[in-house]
C-alpha cells in the first residue's frame, strides 16, 4: 500500500466533492439558474451537456454511447499507468498530477453513466428527482454531464478594424465547467508546467584521471 495513500487519498476527495456539487446542483436548480458568487465573474450557473469537457458537443445518441465507452476505456488506461508509475517510483509530483487527471476523467464518468438511470429530466422549470418512480431520463451510458462553474471575467467588443470579428461582441472566459474538468485541466497543465523536473534524466559524469587516488 505504501505509495499509494496520497494518490487515493487525492482521487477520492476530488470525486467526493465533484459528486456532492452535482448532486446539489441537481437537486436544488432548474436548468438555466444561476447564483452570483463574486459579481458578474463568478457565477454558479446549471446547464447539462451530452459531450465532452467544458460544455463541447459530440455526435448524438450513438456519439455519445462512442464518448462514454472511450472514456471508460481512457479510465482503466490511466488507472492502471498509475499503478505502474507507483510500483515503478515515479516522480511524485507527476503520480498526484495523474491522479488529478484520473479521478477528474471518473467524475464525468459517472455522469455519463449512471445520472440517466438515477435522475429525472432537469428543466427550465423544476428541479430533477432522485430515484424517480417512473425510472429515469435515459439508459446506462446515455447520461448528461453537470456543469456549473461559469467565469465570464472579460466582456467587450472587438475593435472594428479586426478582420473577421471586428465589431463582434467578445466574452472570456465562456465555457461552464465543473470541478471533474478542473481537476483534468489542473493535471494537465502542472505536468507540462513541470515537465522537466518530472522527467529529468540523471547524467553520470565521465570519470577523469584526477578522479582516482593512486597509492604505492
Amino acid at each position: 500500500m505504501k505509495g499509494y495513500t496520497k494518490p487515493l487519498i487525492l482521487i477520492a476527495s476530488v470525486l467526493l466533492i465533484d459528486q456532492l456539487s452535482k448532486f446539489w446542483i441537481k437537486l436544488n436548480m432548474s436548468l438555466g439558474q444561476e447564483y452570483k458568487i463574486l459579481g458578474n465573474w463568478f457565477i454558479i450557473h446549471f446547464t447539462e451537456n451530452n459531450g465532452m469537457a467544458f460544455g463541447l458537443e459530440f455526435g448524438g445518441e450513438s456519439g455519445k454511447l462512442a464518448l462514454s465507452l472511450f472514456r471508460i476505456a481512457a479510465v482503466i488506461g490511466i488507472g492502471y499507468g498509475l499503478h505502474y508509475m507507483i510500483k515503478h517510483k515515479y516522480h511524485r509530483g507527476f503520480i498526484l498530477n495523474v491522479a488529478l487527471i484520473f479521478s477528474g476523467a471518473m467524475g464525468n464518468i459517472i455522469d455519463s453513466t449512471f445520472y440517466g438511470l438515477i435522475f429525472s429530466e432537469s428543466t427550465w422549470f423544476e428541479t430533477a428527482k432522485l430515484f424517480p418512480a417512473g425510472g429515469g431520463y435515459s439508459s446506462l451510458l446515455h447520461g448528461k454531464v453537470v456543469d456549473m462553474l461559469y467565469f465570464p471575467i472579460i466582456s467587450g467588443t472587438f475593435p472594428t478594424w479586426l478582420p473577421l470579428w471586428g465589431g463582434d461582441d467578445f466574452l472570456f472566459f465562456r465555457p461552464v465547467f465543473n470541478i471533474a474538468d478542473s481537476a483534468i485541466t489542473v493535471g494537465v497543465a502542472l505536468i507540462l508546467l513541470y515537465q522537466k523536473r518530472y522527467f529529468k534524466e540523471e547524467v553520470v559524469e565521465p570519470e577523469s584521471y584526477n578522479s582516482e587516488v593512486v597509492e604505492d
